[in-house]
């Protein structure tokens, strides 16, 4: 049978011999051991330092986002070993690393500030909301136009597929507060937003409310103005206000509905006209505030747990 299968004398002698000393086990097929890896373990700690504790900029790039083909034209000039990016990917991942939308972080952030805001400040307004029984939620604003786009497309390799779109220009102002316990409130403007209509929104707020309001917000001018102010002087026993560190979005859960709304919503959508974007921003609003659960996981990202910690 042996012959029958074509098979040298040397394979069956060393059949016999794994037979002879392992017995059945030793006929067993096993995996081909495959080439040497190229990329040691000592190079494997190098990659995942210089990604998670350095940036391009610091290997001569003038980027500050790193991609698997940098890291590979830097091996050569460390451990003269020459790997494609494609190869570099498995050990990445293995790596417990993975190709991702980075965090952005204004320069002009003071850590500080930040930390005093965090440790300090707070936890004083956690203090308030018990004392006086209240709810707490963050406000913000963004503007949402006709030509807002997101989102990719299959396509052949080296020809981006036509998706036709309007060019037509125009879109809303959109005011928005989000409690830890998934309740939205927003409001739609088409002109600009200024202290007046700021005001508005916040009457829109304290409606039908039986409880006091903490608000947080950022240090946008109309936030801040004398009217503001006038106003929540005038109804301090329903209402207070409280500013986030400046260039600190990322500590606002409230941005998170508008990368809800325009990048997985909105964006994908084929908006004809401003009144087709009145109709489906609306819509997509109204819908959001039926997901109580995702706008209490605005919450719970890195930057904002901070905020459910009452929740």
């Amino acid at each position: 049978m042996i012959g029958v299968l074509g098979l040298s004398r040397r394979c069956r002698y060393d059949w016999l011999k794994r037979y002879q000393t392992q017995a059945l086990s030793g006929l067993e097929s096993c995996p081909a051991p495959g080439a040497e890896a190229q990329v040691a373990a000592a190079m494997e700690a190098w990659l995942k330092a210089t990604v998670v504790q350095s940036t391009p900029l610091e290997h001569g790039y003038d980027t500050r986002l790193g991609t698997r083909d940098m890291l590979a034209a830097l091996l050569p000039k460390r451990f003269r070993v020459e790997v494609t990016g494609g190869t570099l990917s498995g050990h990445l991942k293995k790596l417990g690393l993975s190709y991702q939308k980075p965090r952005y972080r204004a320069v002009e952030q003071d850590p500080q500030e930040v930390a005093l805001f965090l440790e300090e400040k707070f936890p004083l307004i956690q203090r308030l909301v018990e004392k006086r029984g209240a709810d707490m939620a963050f406000a913000d604003e963004a503007g949402i136009g006709v030509s807002t786009r997101s989102g990719r497309i299959w396509g052949l390799q080296g020809q981006p597929p036509e998706v036709r779109v309007t060019d037509r220009r125009g879109g809303y102002n959109v005011l928005s507060a989000v409690t830890g316990q998934g309740q939205l409130r927003y409001s739609l403007e088409a002109g600009h937003i200024n202290s007046a209509r700021y005001g508005d929104f916040l009457k829109q707020l304290l409606k039908g409310r039986t409880r006091p309001l903490i608000l947080l917000a950022d240090r946008a001018s109309f936030h801040r103005s004398g009217e503001v102010r006038a106003f929540v002087r005038a109804h301090r026993q329903q209402w207070r206000v409280f500013f986030l560190p400046t260039h600190s979005p990322e500590l606002n859960p409230d941005e998170h509905v508008w990368e809800e709304v325009k990048d997985k919503r909105l964006g994908k959508q084929p908006i004809k006209n401003k009144r087709d974007l009145k109709k489906r921003l609306q819509s997509t609003l109204r819908s959001l505030q039926h997901r109580a659960k995702r706008i209490i996981s605005f919450f719970h990202l890195p930057d904002t747990q901070y905020a459910a910690v009452n929740v």
